[in-house]
């Protein structure tokens, strides 16, 4: 690869290059677009090991370690389909892109972004339990090469697996403008509205077993305990290069998640026949919101065959929390669970005064990259962070918190061949620990950050006409949260995450396309709280084998074709605070297809989908013997239909 090329490579990395094809609904299909099997999603289909909630036992966006574009991205709101492309779960080797990486991976978000073709694309879905669904999606060039608008909006009716409902609106807009070929400005905005959003269950059981198995799709609460919620992001970001060696991105990110009302529905004292005490927590408005940003300024230099590249970035966050003040429990008596007993609403709820958190950070950092063609890699970074929080909270005096932690990384990779490559990293971060659970006595509370780190190193091997192979192992350690016996919510001791990663993904022929994965890991806890017996060494919650398989079949027969099986295996985890209670492990399987075809002179895609096929019947674990019900069998179908311009 030419010094030329290496250094356009690097600017479009940091600037999304003009000329790209304009992008289209219908040809969506995350099992040929993943890199990896370590999580992506394309528009709505989302496959792989990891998720934003869940990379190697830990969420990425509770840690803040969320990027929009590649820019940091302090995320409180949800993040809607109409506003992003998708995501990639970044860890391992392919974060080696990232000059300042983080413990827990990374999930970075792509904006929709308009191009010089203009594409409506039109999606109407019946979704699990024949719920109806229509989205929007326009890519519409104003000036072409210079200014376009990608919008998107979405109105659904969801159902779920213990018989709620809700009333969704999702909508996103995404101006583009590139005032040269070398600059482009994007702002964004997003909303994402929930209505008459009635409360999952959360079953707590007396002791140390499973809740009886109960009948899904059968809503047991309350009708009037539903949630409401209004989510929010906007911003704006910009990225230009300057000549050969210049390379500069920044955004200002606005995210505000705000629940007008909210309530929490505890089944209590479950016993293993099924009785059960029902009891309603009611909450005020509960507010989280952010204000953050990066300015990263890049410069590279050629010597021969290596390319070196200096990075200095900023990034700052303002967040600013209101929870709590939750009314009493409503004690609604005992019943068998499963059996839905409506009492009429209250006609006003005792709320409290609520709590407030306050948090401002800065981050400055330098990193470094060197590429030496066809030898290897070498990143390093040096942050250092300055964090400040206050908490107010009702009848108590204020509290404040502060560190000021080096947070170091460095990570290589080294090219054995063409085909062979082996790597190596480690990192330091200081992170969000997210909320308290519903089901805890500070339920909703903001935690406090934490010092992590991670080690991890492995191989990539490249074979067969398309196949690569992606295998490594990584040690993660955290300070682990869960109640205690007053069951309040909070640090008691050290998490280690410890395992290995597969990953294999590919097309091993013209009709079949692969994205394979594994992880084994040893989670365990440490600390003086194991010592003393009061937590077991095995976290609550965590699986030590997951296994997932997405494989794709175009038959020669019938072109526009395809089938698609997907494959998921959980194993035994941990239910309980002392290790005792668990649940079993288990397997799901989903079977689909899908039809590309014209409609007139438009692209489109019928996809149909049985997710579940067997029923397989599991629990969700919130915490300590507290449980939620899972999806059972559900099927959906999709039509997409691209219109041009």
């Amino acid at each position: 690869m030419s010094l030329r090329v290496w250094s356009w490579t690097l600017g479009c990395g940091l600037l999304a290059c003009s000329g790209e094809a304009a992008a289209q609904r219908a040809g969506d299909n995350a099992v040929t677009a993943a890199e990896d099997a370590f999580g992506a999603t394309l528009g709505n289909e989302s496959i792989g090991l990891y998720s934003s909630k869940q990379v190697r036992g830990f969420s990425p966006v509770d840690a803040g370690n969320v990027r929009m574009d590649g820019v940091y991205f302090d995320r409180q709101g949800t993040v809607p389909p109409a506003l992003v492309e998708g995501s990639s779960i970044r860890v391992g080797l392919s974060a080696l892109s990232y000059p300042f990486p983080a413990p827990t991976g990374i999930v970075d978000y792509r904006l929709k972004k308009a191009g010089d073709e203009r594409v409506v694309s039109v999606l109407g879905a019946l979704n699990a339990y024949a719920a109806p669904a229509l989205e929007l999606d326009a890519r519409l060039p104003i000036v072409p090469g210079t200014l376009g608008l990608a919008a998107g909006i979405a109105v659904a009716r969801e159902e779920y697996y213990d018989g709620a409902d809700a009333r969704y609106l999702r909508a996103g807009l995404v101006p583009r403008w590139r005032p040269s070929e070398n600059v482009e400005i994007l702002p964004f905005w997003s909303i994402s509205r929930g209505r008459d959003e009635e409360v999952a269950p959360t079953i707590l059981t007396s002791a140390n077993h499973l809740p009886p198995r109960i009948e899904r799709r059968r809503h047991f609460g309350q009708s009037w305990s539903d949630n409401e919620y209004d989510s929010r992001n906007y911003g704006v970001l910009g990225k230009a290069r300057f000549g050969r060696d210049w390379a500069l991105s920044g955004g200002v990110f606005r995210s505000i998640n705000h629940q007008p009302s909210g309530f929490a529905e505890l089944f209590a004292g479950t016993t293993p026949d099924g009785r059960t005490r029902e009891k309603v927590i009611a909450d005020p408005r509960q507010r989280y919101a952010s204000s953050s940003g990066e300015l990263r300024l890049s410069r590279s230099f050629a010597e021969g065959p290596r390319l070196h590249v200096l990075h200095a970035a900023v990034r700052a966050r303002r967040l600013h929390n209101e929870y709590g003040g939750s009314a009493p429990a409503l004690d609604l008596g005992e019943r068998a669970l499963g059996e839905a007993r409506p009492v009429p609403r209250p006609s006003a709820f005792a709320f409290g005064p609520r709590s407030h958190d306050r948090v401002r950070q800065w981050t400055a950092g330098l990193a470094y990259e060197g590429r030496w063609r066809e030898v290897g890699e070498l990143n390093l970074g040096l942050q250092r962070s300055h964090y400040e929080k206050t908490v107010d909270q009702p009848g108590l005096p204020r509290t404040a918190s502060r560190d000021d932690p080096w947070l170091p990384s460095a990570s290589a990779a080294l090219y054995l061949s063409p085909a062979l490559a082996l790597y190596a990293g480690h990192t330091r971060g200081l992170e969000e620990s997210g909320i308290a659970p519903d089901d805890a006595a500070n339920r909703n509370q903001a935690l406090q950050a934490i010092r992590t780190r991670q080690s991890d190193a492995g191989l990539r091997w490249k074979f067969g006409d398309g196949l690569s192979l992606v295998a490594g192992a990584f040690d993660v350690r955290k300070p682990y949260f869960t109640t205690d016996e007053r069951n309040v919510f909070g640090a008691i001791g050290e998490v280690r995450h410890r395992g290995v990663e597969l990953s294999l993904s590919g097309r091993p022929s013209d009709r079949w396309s692969l994205v394979a994965g594994a992880v084994l890991m040893r989670p365990r806890v440490g600390g003086e709280a194991v010592r003393l017996g009061r937590v077991g060494e095995r976290p609550i919650g965590q699986a030590e084998r997951l296994l997932r398989t997405d494989l794709e079949y175009r038959p020669a027969w019938r072109p526009g074709l395809s089938f698609d099986l997907a494959m998921s295996h959980y194993g035994e985890r941990v239910a309980s605070r002392d290790g005792v209670n668990r649940v079993p492990a288990y397997t799901l399987v989903d079977l689909g297809a899908r039809y590309r075809f014209r409609l007139g002179e438009a692209p489109a895609s019928l996809r149909v989908l049985v997710a579940n096929v067997a029923d397989t019947y599991t629990w969700n674990i919130y915490g300590h013997n507290s449980f939620g019900l899972t999806d059972g069998r559900r099927f959906s179908a999709q039509l997409t239909v691209d219109f041009g311009g």
